[in-house]
C-alpha cells in the first residue's frame, strides 16, 4: 500500500493537494480506524518506527489519555498523544506530535498543539513536553515554568502548560515506555 494513500492523499487528493485543493478537517479524537493511518504517519514523519513503538507501549499499559489528529480525506496529516505523568499523577505528558512531511511548515503542528495549549490553560490541566522550545513556546506552552523542574531530560527542552503564572517545583517521572 502507497503511504499516500494512508495519509489520506489518494490519488485525487494528491492531485488536489499538489493543487492546493485539498483542506485538513478540524482537529479531532483519534478513532479505531484511524491507527494505521497513524502509524503510517508517524513513520513518515519521523523516519521510523521508534515512534509507533511508544504510541502502542501507552495504549497498552493504559497510560494513554487521549490522542487527536488533524484528518484529510480517510486519512490524517497530524497527530498528537497525551499520556499520564507517573509523577506528579494529575499532569499529562505530550508526546508524539506529527505532522506529514508534505504538510509541515504550514501552521497545522501549531495549530494543533495552540489547541492544546488553550486547553490546558483553560482546565487548569499541566501538560509537559519534551521539545523545540521556540516551536512550543509560539504555541502556548512555557520554558520559564519549567525551569524548577527536577527531569530525567533536559530541562532546557522542557516546556509546560496549564500550571498557572508559577514555576512548580517538582520531581517528572514520565510512563514507563520513555524508558
Amino acid at each position: 500500500m502507497d503511504i499516500s494513500s494512508v495519509l489520506g492523499l489518494g490519488k485525487s487528493a494528491r492531485a488536489g493537494h499538489e493543487k492546493g485543493m485539498q483542506f485538513p478537517g478540524f482537529i479531532r479524537p483519534a478513532s479505531a480506524s484511524d491507527l494505521p493511518a497513524i502509524d503510517a504517519l508517524l513513520t513518515a514523519a519521523f523516519g521510523g518506527t521508534a515512534e509507533v513503538a511508544l504510541v502502542h507501549d501507552l495504549r497498552r499499559t493504559g497510560a494513554m489519555r487521549g490522542e487527536q489528529v488533524i484528518p484529510l480525506g480517510d486519512g490524517v496529516i497530524g497527530y498528537y498523544a497525551l499520556s499520564a505523568m507517573v509523577a506528579p499523577s494529575d499532569w499529562l505528558c505530550l508526546a508524539p506530535v506529527a505532522i506529514a512531511p508534505d504538510w509541515q511548515g504550514r501552521g497545522h503542528g501549531r495549530r494543533l498543539v495552540a489547541q492544546l495549549a488553550s486547553w490546558a490553560t483553560q482546565t487548569a490541566s499541566p501538560i509537559v513536553v519534551l521539545g523545540e522550545p521556540s516551536f512550543y513556546e509560539k504555541a502556548g506552552f512555557s520554558g520559564s515554568l519549567a525551569k524548577r523542574l527536577t527531569s530525567p531530560y533536559p530541562i532546557k527542552n522542557t516546556l509546560l502548560a496549564g500550571v498557572g503564572d508559577s514555576a512548580p517545583q517538582v520531581a517528572l517521572r514520565y510512563p514507563a515506555a520513555f524508558d
